[in-house]
């Protein structure tokens, strides 16, 4: 296998500044951040590499959630990290990402947010009351490194500075 990409943290500021515009009662985030868990593989065999909440998050039926992860990925030209759900949240509670799919690409990792991968989720339970807790350290979302192509008369030369959209932005 190919080794094209590392996954980092963020700075302590960075994530304090997402955790508490997502979390605003949380009161000791530096212990969230010194507890995040860096993105890993379950088996030899995986293709996606789990990312795992920093602390304990409630999704309820009908409500989404931004989650910060506090991490990072510096990736080599020519792949692109896709985001999914983890199939048993899906399966379980029908929890999915908000956008389907996140794609965080190889010059995201260079953005004034430091390239802070942030992920949305909602339940889209069918009972009542339904709510999913995720217990810090828990899997809710899993990466998978794919490489990609572009067209033999691409011209692009835009620069990112952000996530959510911001390639479209003028």
């Amino acid at each position: 296998m190919e080794k094209i990409a590392a996954f980092e943290k963020v700075s302590f500021a960075q994530f304090e500044k997402a955790w508490k515009k997502n979390f605003p009662e949380t009161e000791d985030v530096q212990a969230v951040y010194d507890a995040i868990k860096m993105p890993k593989r379950a088996t030899t065999g995986s293709a996606g590499y789990d990312f795992f909440a920093p602390a304990d998050i409630k999704i309820e039926k009908g409500k989404s959630v931004l989650i910060p992860t506090g991490i990072r990925s510096k990736i080599n030209d020519g792949w692109v990290l896709k985001i999914y759900p983890r199939s048993g949240l899906g399966f379980k509670h029908r929890i999915q990402l908000d956008n389907t799919v996140g794609i965080i690409d190889a010059d995201y990792y260079n953005s004034s947010n430091e390239g802070h991968i942030m992920i949305k989720l909602s339940c889209d339970a069918h009972d009542d009351g339904h709510t999913v807790a995720l217990g810090s350290g828990d899997g809710f979302a899993q990466g998978i490194f794919l490489p990609f192509g572009i067209t033999f008369d691409d011209e692009t030369d835009g620069i990112r500075d952000g996530g959510f959209g911001s390639t479209t932005k003028k």
